[in-house]
């Protein structure tokens, strides 16, 4: 899962940011940004708290850039040095908020219906707008499934297991970017890689993504959408896994299994006017949901599901993100116009 890019930084602009240029530096940093910002999720499992931490990285990073000096001539000295500053930061910022949390963390799948309010105290895992720009590589870095494991390793060992098996960086160069020992490096990835082992058990989303045709992907949406519009649980239960999960944060009930998932669905979701917009988010399928606004006469967008599919193209998995900053973040609109008047699903 490494992913490594050349220093993009020419000399000049470094030379003109170390006097004081905050648009050299700027120049510098653009290049990498990206990147940074996806480490900082993978290390925090929030979009919010990555943009917090990539700022003040980079205002750090500006504050010691006369400072930074690379004398050994490697390519990539000044990236080395921005992830050096962007983990400290995320280290920083995980040690004040705690790790990020999905349903399941908290406790074991509903025996049945509950209507429990939503937990607003617990530090909730959050979804990643997909980029169009994303090698494989990176996408499979930003799955749910593998953040959701990140956060419950410590932040040394998220650290350095994300800087030498997602980055491509090595032990000794992790070593110095987290001022420790070598072994210590090799011992905390070792600890690491255990723990998510029991952790991340299937294949990645991009290898299942990928044995499937865009026909069948595109028509699993689709059929997705319209069982949920029309109220018909046949027609959406057909979808899903034997051993489906059903999660939906901040609610800290979630579902397992087709009965108890369809019993949920029946009782609430089939019951309510949808409207869709297909998107991606995480390197996964994903839909954008909205709910009818009778007052405003249009559907207001109100959730953002996540899918994880089975290797037989089946959707193993359904983590609804309730709030319409999600949908936002995917870029998708806060409401659609109403072409026609909604009608009662079933």
């Amino acid at each position: 899962m490494s992913t490594t890019s050349a220093d993009p930084a020419p000399d000049p602009d470094l030379a003109r940011a170390r006097a004081g240029d905050d648009e050299a530096f700027a120049r510098l940093v653009a290049p990498l940004r990206r990147e940074l910002h996806a480490h900082c999720y993978r290390m925090l499992g929030s979009v919010h708290d990555a943009d917090d931490a990539l700022q003040d990285a980079l205002l750090r990073a500006w504050r010691a850039i006369d400072r930074f000096e690379d004398r050994s001539g490697r390519p990539g000295a000044l990236r080395s040095w921005l992830y050096t500053v962007a983990t400290n930061t995320s280290l920083d910022t995980a040690g004040r908020r705690g790790r990020r949390a999905l349903p399941m963390d908290l406790g074991p799948a509903s025996e049945g219906v509950v209507d429990d309010p939503p937990r607003t105290e617990v530090a909730w895992l959050g979804p990643y707008p997909d980029d169009p720009d994303a090698t494989v590589q990176e996408r499979e870095t930003v799955e749910l499934a593998f953040v959701a494991a990140l956060q419950h390793l410590p932040g040394n060992q998220r650290a350095a297991l994300l800087l030498m098996e997602v980055l491509g960086f090595s032990a000794a160069e992790v070593a110095a970017m987290m001022a420790t020992t070598t072994a210590s490096v090799n011992s905390a990835v070792q600890r690491a890689r255990a723990t998510l082992a029991t952790k991340v058990t299937g294949p990645s989303q991009q290898r299942t993504l990928r044995a499937l045709s865009d026909a069948s992907l595109a028509a699993t949406v689709a059929r997705y959408t319209a069982a949920l519009e029309a109220g018909d649980a046949e027609a959406l239960v057909a979808l899903l896994t034997a051993d489906v999960t059903w999660t939906m944060p901040p609610n800290a009930a979630w579902f397992r299994g087709l009965p108890a998932v369809r019993a949920f669905l029946e009782a609430a979701p089939l019951r309510t006017a949808w409207r869709h917009v297909p998107t991606r988010a995480n390197g996964q399928l994903a839909v954008g949901c909205y709910t009818w606004d009778g007052e405003e006469q249009l559907w207001r967008g109100m959730v953002l599901d996540v899918l994880t599919l089975a290797e037989d193209g089946r959707i193993a998995e359904v983590t609804a993100f309730i709030g319409p900053e999600h949908l936002a973040r995917a870029g998708l609109p806060a409401t659609l116009p109403a072409v026609t008047p909604p009608t009662a699903p079933g």
